[in-house]
């Protein structure tokens, strides 16, 4: 039998986990894994992703819904989302994405309070048999190293917008 170690894993499982909004706590000066935050809208890093370059999207103002939304926060949200896709195939050349919203916990919501985008980058043969049979996820690069790649891009888009 082979080992495969994840030390990193363990700052996750011996931490006190987040009370607070971790969006709302992105927007603050606490939170080191904003990527962009904009006037009506914000990229961050999932601190646990699926995959390199996992992000999540969210309006700044705390809403759950997407009836809670104005206008103007759709449109701004939309491009964000559309911003981020554009600077991930420039940086990390996946083949494809899987971008969606899970409204409530029903449906996988894990920060049901602060409606969110997951974009997730995906590479042909990105998946193995790690995840099939033993129920882990092979994460290549660390997310600082995946932090210090994109951070330029949005603090471009941020000098832009």
């Amino acid at each position: 039998m082979q080992t495969l170690w994840a030390p990193w894993r363990m700052e996750y499982i011996l931490s006190e986990k987040e009370k607070e909004c971790i969006f709302c706590l992105a927007l603050s000066d606490k939170g080191n894994l904003a990527l962009y935050k904009g006037a009506l809208s914000m990229v961050m890093m999932n601190k646990y992703p699926y995959i390199n370059g996992h992000l999540l999207v969210a309006p700044k103002r705390h809403i759950a819904g997407l009836d809670d939304l104005t206008s103007e926060e759709t449109g701004d949200l939309l491009r964000t989302v559309k911003d981020a896709i554009e600077i991930l195939k420039k940086v990390m050349k996946p083949d494809g994405f899987n971008v969606g919203l899970n409204l409530g916990v029903v449906a996988g919501a894990g920060v049901e309070q602060h409606l969110h985008f997951h974009i997730v980058p995906r590479w042909h043969g990105d998946t193995n048999a790690m995840t099939v049979f033993a129920e882990v996820r092979v994460i290549p690069e660390h997310l600082e190293a995946t932090y210090r790649n994109l951070k330029p891009h949005f603090e471009a888009l941020q000098g832009a917008g």
